[in-house]
């Protein structure tokens, strides 16, 4: 019996920690007004039957069934809120918790105050990146001596680093701090308190197990020389974005530099020579590196050729960017090689594309002025991810060479001269294509194959024919943009299988799991859960920008290549306008109630506006201006609170126009070309309106009056008529005196009048 019970206190999670999960899940549900139970970590359930190891964002030791991970991230939209640790308490063997965008902005606990974190002996990763904290919550940290890892990025910290306050964390390897309002000195003598760390996201040379080293976008005091890295015999990695550093004057003083990957993004990076607030030439040091592996120097004024001399030099450099500088000359290099990402878009390089380019090197090549042809017949991109030409000459037709690219995950070839028809069947792998402000013509292809498309840009070409409702199989569509074709036909009522944002439960744990919880762009770890052997991630080199137009202007929206950060995460939008549309206004679009933007502007839809828009709870642009619709403009439109632009202009619409919360912020604008509109913010009074209707009612009545009464006189001498000589043929037939006297007196009145006339 005794191992009967043994074996079954393993067969599921621990009941003290299922029942803390669901405490910590009504802590969730309590900052969220509009969240149901069953959609914030719907496996989180009251079910005594339900395993919590099972459950997402969980992960138990498969021996003893203690929770080991854990995270409560969610996708909807939280309440600012303090973090009661004592809710923490229960997980007595956690190794790895990730609170990260949960809106926190700061600790307590009215038992043991700072000393509540002593209670998770095992903790070793701390994710506490993307909340509201300030520097109040260093002494809680201060008693998880057990941490190996803490994210402290994309907070409100600020001043001098407190890393006295944290010197009881002796086991700690990885800090960041990035992202935050750290100003003032570097505290030199309070590292060494930290003796075990090898990546900060801040400083120093004495560390000397250092090797990810980034001082990125912070307000320090004063440049940094750079020779102090070298110092740091392990460092691997170096980021100088947007710190002043000066360079050596001798370069016998960091010759013996290794660093594998070197960024370098300033507008006030100077050289010790210049008083430029950029630099305008490549630093001399760099001629000395042999291992590099990533080396990043956009954004400044540099002009010439194109550095290629450092292939030669770094057999191993994968990422170079260059991009938004002044180079005006690109010369192939002699020989192949395995470069992974080039980035020289946004200079002034011109010139036809060159034909061995496919063969020699994988590139980005956005905003510069190549012309002629894309792309050769022969090429050798089979390892490009990103491909990305916008903003040249180039002409022709998209070619087939484009389908080898088996790994090609984004295409961007906006802004050019191609024509003709797009392929039918692009890559399986493509996530993002855009091809917006061309001269491309015919219809909409069917994409056969390519599932995983997340963004669909065609805007601004000669598109025409129905839109294909295959691309209603597009489950994981963020935003589709085919606004500024010739396209026709009726709006797909399918669309609302497209998800923007609507994933399936399995593919939402996955995403964020897998994804939003591969935490720091250091690339230390793979898993909030395991840390992994060291590596460097270039993934994160692949920034996407897109733009898309919402509340009735482009903006862009950025992201990484995995879209886990930045605007583009968030962004779902649909773009049908400036087409030759038709029909009714599906109400199937109400379900897409992730949607931040839809447009259908300038279209010829008729009937009325769907009541199923009210279920667009995060709209913030609805644009249904220059089209027929008719009808009045459903008053429930009204619970859109995130509505920033609302526009029916020069339509058909009549009646009472909304009134209450956001609508009460429209200018007459949003109403304008539909006369039979009334109430504000129009001029048009909806009383006035009311009385002329009633006088037109009332001249109608008047007019019913006048036909009722004449046919009331007309049937009523019909009927006295009729009544008078049913009368006199009934007296007729009566044999009396007064009868047989009216005969003879009609006889005698007869032949009075004969004599007469005679």
């Amino acid at each position: 019996m005794l191992l009967l019970g043994h074996l079954h206190g393993f067969s599921s999670c621990i009941e003290k920690e299922r029942k803390a999960l669901l405490e910590l899940k009504k802590f969730v549900m309590s900052r969220c007004e509009e969240c149901e139970y069953d959609s914030v970590l719907p496996t989180w359930t009251n079910d005594t039957k339900s395993d919590c190891c099972q459950w997402e964002n969980i992960k138990c030791n498969r021996t003893s069934r203690r929770l080991t991970g854990l995270s409560i991230y969610t996708s909807y939209y939280l309440e600012i809120s303090l973090l009661n640790l004592s809710l923490l308490h229960p997980f007595e063997e956690v190794r790895s918790l990730d609170l990260s965008n949960s809106r926190l902005n700061g600790l307590v606990d009215d038992v043991e105050g700072y000393k509540s974190l002593r209670r998770l002996r095992n903790l070793q990763i701390l994710n506490f990146s993307s909340n509201e904290f300030n520097n109040s919550i260093f002494p809680f940290l201060n008693a998880a001596t057990s941490l190996t890892t803490l994210s402290l990025r994309r907070n409100n910290m600020y001043g001098p680093i407190p890393l006295k306050e944290l010197k009881n964390l002796t086991n700690l390897e990885l800090l960041d701090l990035s992202g935050n309002r750290i100003d003032g000195s570097m505290p030199v003598r309070e590292f060494p308190y930290l003796k075990k760390l090898k990546a900060l996201d801040l400083r120093l040379k004495n560390l000397t197990n250092l090797e990810v080293l980034s001082l990125g976008y912070n307000y320090f005091d004063g440049p940094i020389p750079i020779e102090v890295f070298c110092e740091m015999k392990n460092l691997q990695e170096l980021d100088l974005r947007g710190i002043n550093f000066v360079v050596a004057s001798s370069p016998s003083n960091i010759y013996h530099c290794q660093i594998i990957a070197l960024k370098a993004f300033s507008r006030s990076i100077h050289l010790p020579t210049s008083q430029s607030s950029s630099l305008e030439k490549i630093p001399n040091f760099l001629m000395y590196q042999k291992n590099l592996h990533v080396v990043d120097l956009s954004g400044n004024r540099i002009s010439g050729i194109i550095p290629t001399w450092l292939l030669e030099n770094n057999p191993e450099l994968e990422v170079l960017q260059l991009k938004n500088n002044s180079f005006t000359i690109f010369q192939m290099p002699t020989s192949v090689h395995n470069l992974q990402v080039l980035d020289f878009s946004e200079n002034n390089i011109g010139g036809l594309f060159p034909d061995n380019f496919g063969r020699v090197l994988p590139n980005l090549l956005s905003h510069n002025k190549f012309s002629g042809h894309f792309l050769p017949r022969q090429t050798n991109f089979t390892s490009l991810i990103v491909l990305r030409i916008n903003n040249n000459l180039f002409t022709g037709k998209i070619g087939v060479g484009l389908l080898t690219l088996v790994d090609l995950c984004i295409l961007d070839m906006s802004n050019n001269f191609l024509e003709g028809p797009i392929p039918d069947t692009f890559l399986g792998s493509i996530q993002i294509l855009d091809l917006r402000n061309n001269k491309l013509s015919g219809n909409i292809p069917q994409f056969v194959d390519t599932q995983d498309i997340s963004f669909l840009l065609l805007r601004g070409n000669s598109l025409t024919g129905y839109i294909p409702s295959t691309l209603c199989e597009f489950s994981k569509m963020r935003l589709l943009d085919l606004s500024d074709n010739k396209l026709n036909g009726f709006i797909p009522s399918c669309f609302n299988n497209l998800s923007f944002g609507l994933a399936r439960k399995e593919e939402i744990t996955n995403y964020y799991v897998a994804v939003a919880l591969e935490s720091f762009y250091l690339g230390f770890y793979k898993s909030t859960f395991v840390v992994e052997n060291f590596r460097l991630d270039y993934s994160n080199y692949f920034e996407i920008d897109v733009k898309f137009a919402t509340k009735q202007r482009y903006d862009s929206y950025i992201g990484a290549f995995q879209f886990s950060e930045g605007t583009l995460n968030s962004m779902y939008g649909l773009d049908l306008s400036s087409n030759e549309l038709s029909g009714v206004i599906p109400a199937e679009l109400g379900d897409l109630f992730k949607l931040r933007a839809l447009n259908l502007s300038h279209n010829f839809l008729s009937s009325h506006i769907p009541d199923s828009f009210s279920k667009l709870q995060d709209i913030e642009s609805l644009d249904l201006s220059y089209n027929m619709l008719q009808g009045s403009i459903p008053h429930q439109l009204t619970n859109l609170t995130s509505l920033a632009v609302f526009n029916v202009s020069y339509n058909n619409l009549s009646g009472i126009i909304p009134q209450g919360k956001q609508f009460n912020t429209f200018d007459e604008n949003s109403y304008l070309g539909n006369p039979l509109l009334c109430g504000p913010p129009t001029d048009t009074s909806c009383e006035t309106k009311k009385n002329s209707e009633e006088n037109a009612n009332g001249g109608e009545e008047d007019d019913k009056e006048v036909a009722i009464d004449m046919l009331v006189f007309y049937w009523s001498t019909a009927a006295t008529y009729v009544t008078a000589l049913i009368g006199i043929l009934v007296l007729m037939c009566v044999d009396c005196s007064w009868r047989r006297a009216w005969l003879r007196l009609v006889d005698a009145f007869i032949a009075s009048a004969k004599s007469k006339l005679a």
